[in-house]
């Protein structure tokens, strides 16, 4: 690893390529890498119960998936990101390869200021490049983003899974707000039996929600806003649980940008909080996360958490024990 930054190889055959499910196995069939400081221990999901404490807090992310891939008449694909206020779509228009998409490489491909797609049940017409790979559309289509892609999309599939999976898949148990471009896989583990072996261990779990958007950012990209809402019940069990010594631990890295978000701004909102090293975590005292991609932004958070040489030595421990990562990999808890 880079003694500047969370960089490392990684293996092209430690992508989860598909889900437990598909190997007769629960969804929660997965490893749990645990890190304690530079202290690391292996284990499977469900031991999650027993690892926390009877008073702790998991904080959940209830957005749901939506199928946010939408074919054009010219044999493109455009992945729907986020709706603006203003109606307006952030998408990214990817190729066709191989069965499934791909980016085009920065400043080639037919995306240009004034372009229109034809949709099924309507246009895309790009306004303005948003990023390098994103760009704000004017969507003339019927009914929201929402419902539109319910009626006309198909879950985002990236290249390092085998084949497409249904939208089912790509929900989490306690998903109950549409809008989420992409999953929020932390999650995915804690099915029906392990929520109510946590519950059965005195751990309480509450929402939050925070929309996420399409997740193939460039190396480096910092993220971009996303909508998101904090319920006064979970602010006010977050204080009780702390009050009384225990601990609050998010469930994926949107649960911290939203907590984080309405520490000093509203409940509910668009929030495009960066946090890093440079900038303390201060609503949770643990994550439970993915295995992230080398030099994401998602790795700038997690050593917010647990301090940069503890992160390394995990993600040295990952490698070594050949864990698996993306949406239906393995799982890192990180304890104080």
């Amino acid at each position: 690893m880079s003694a500047a930054t969370v960089d490392f190889e990684l293996p092209a055959d430690l992508a989860a390529r598909e889900p437990a499910e598909a190997r007769g196995r629960g969804r929660e069939d997965v490893r749990l890498l645990v890190s304690r400081g530079d202290e690391v221990s292996h284990h499977r999901f469900p031991e999650l119960p027993w690892i926390l404490t009877a008073g702790d807090l998991l904080v959940v992310n209830n957005s749901a998936t939506v199928p946010a891939a939408v074919d054009t008449d010219d044999g493109l694909v455009v992945h729907v990101s986020t709706e603006h206020a203003d109606g307006s779509w952030l998408v990214e228009l990817r190729r066709p390869a191989g069965g499934t998409t791909a980016p085009f490489a920065p400043g080639s491909g037919p995306a240009r200021t004034g372009l229109r797609l034809r949709v099924p049940g309507g246009t895309l017409t790009l306004l303005r490049p948003y990023t390098s790979r994103l760009w704000i559309a004017e969507a003339r289509v019927a009914g929201t983003r929402v419902d539109y892609l319910a009626r006309h999309g198909r879950p985002i599939r990236y290249d390092y899974t085998d084949r497409d999976w249904p939208l089912s898949t790509y929900q989490n148990a306690y998903a109950t707000e549409p809008g989420s471009a992409e999953m929020p896989s932390a999650g995915r583990p804690l099915t029906g039996s392990v929520l109510a072996a946590l519950a059965g261990r005195g751990v309480l779990v509450a929402p939050i929600t925070l929309h996420t958007g399409v997740a193939s950012a460039e190396v480096d990209e910092p993220p971009y806003p996303e909508w998101y809402s904090v319920p006064g019940t979970t602010t006010g069990l977050i204080g009780h649980v702390r009050a009384a010594g225990g601990r609050v631990v998010a469930v994926g890295t949107t649960v911290v940008r939203a907590l984080e978000s309405a520490l000093d701004g509203p409940q509910s909102g668009w929030t495009d909080l960066v946090i890093g090293p440079e900038r303390p975590v201060r609503s949770v005292d643990g994550l439970l996360t993915g295995l992230h991609e080398p030099r994401a932004s998602h790795l700038r958070m997690l050593s917010a958490v647990t301090g940069l040489p503890a992160l390394r030595a995990a993600y040295d421990a990952a490698l070594r024990g050949r864990y698996r990562w993306h949406e239906f990999g393995d799982v890192h808890l990180l304890l104080p």
